[in-house]
């Protein structure tokens, strides 16, 4: 259950830079850092281990820590934020 509360991560590998479509960092780490790039067309998403989702493409990978709980954890959330 503590894992529930834990901060997610993600990881974003591509084949090639020229895959990466904007890097935005400003000086001061307070402010938003933007990542954009494409992954190709989707070949498989997938769990790995229950607690990480995987979305390859054929250009790259995302990896996201969540699970299948998660999301169903946020899609029950939000019904009942739009009754």
């Amino acid at each position: 259950m503590e894992e529930i509360d834990k901060e997610r991560f993600f990881s974003v590998e591509l084949k090639s830079k020229v895959n990466l479509k904007n890097v935005t960092v400003n000086e001061n780490s307070q402010e938003n850092v933007l990542v954009e790039g494409s992954l190709g067309k989707l070949q498989h998403a997938e769990f790995a281990d229950g607690v990480v989702l995987e979305v390859f493409g054929d250009k790259g990978v995302l990896r996201v820590n969540l699970t299948i709980d998660d999301i169903k954890k946020s899609e029950k959330a939000n019904q009942e934020v739009k009754k």
